[in-house]
């Protein structure tokens, strides 16, 4: 009997584990370009160019953005028009959470910093956001999403790798984003 409560709790912790892994999507490698790789769920598709310009207006294109099949959640690759010499992390960081900050009425800063991925040094944001509704526009309700964005400084580019989804969303959807940005590759262009 007492073998069997000793056992109880790690057997209890282990089915947990298992049900909370099954529950999260399968991530599948997807090649961007020869020198990117990123792991995204297996049933996402690419967004082509309208579907991108419709939902994110810009003025790149991005390299590449893949939704779910419901079209609520994103995940895209672009290059910054900004350009930061390697060693200006902390620059680069600071400059692009002023940025950031200032696209929305409100940002709560989940976690940020600088973090190694795959061998790079990534600036890193994850936060909630808030766009106030545009009641002359007909919208009241105001806009609630949760993101989670990494900047790679690389020499002449900056490659922006950005998660998005609503709110909502984001207790189901958290882990998925952070275990994506962790498994992306970027090899270092000649």
């Amino acid at each position: 009997m007492q073998k069997i409560k000793s056992v109880l709790p790690k057997w209890f912790f282990l089915l947990g584990l298992t049900l909370l892994a099954a529950d999260r999507p399968k991530l599948v490698k997807v090649k961007v370009s020869d020198n990117i790789t990123v792991s995204i769920p297996q049933d996402w598709n690419p967004m082509d160019e309208l579907d991108f310009s419709q939902r994110y207006p810009s003025v790149r294109a991005p390299l590449a953005a893949y939704t779910n099949l419901d079209r609520t959640i994103d995940f895209s690759i672009n290059i910054s028009a900004t350009q930061w010499p390697d060693s200006d992390l902390k620059i680069a960081q600071q400059f692009f959470k002023a940025s950031l900050v200032s696209m929305f009425d409100r940002v709560d800063m989940i976690n940020e910093g600088v973090q190694e991925v795959n061998k790079k040094k990534y600036i890193f944001f994850e936060f909630d956001s808030r766009v106030n509704g545009a009641p002359k526009e007909g919208q009241q309700d105001p806009v609630l999403r949760y993101t989670y964005i990494q900047y790679l400084l690389e020499p002449g580019k900056t490659l922006v790798f950005s998660f998005n989804c609503s709110r909502r969303e984001k207790q189901d959807w958290q882990e998925t984003a952070r275990l994506m940005m962790k498994s992306i590759k970027v090899k270092s262009g000649k």
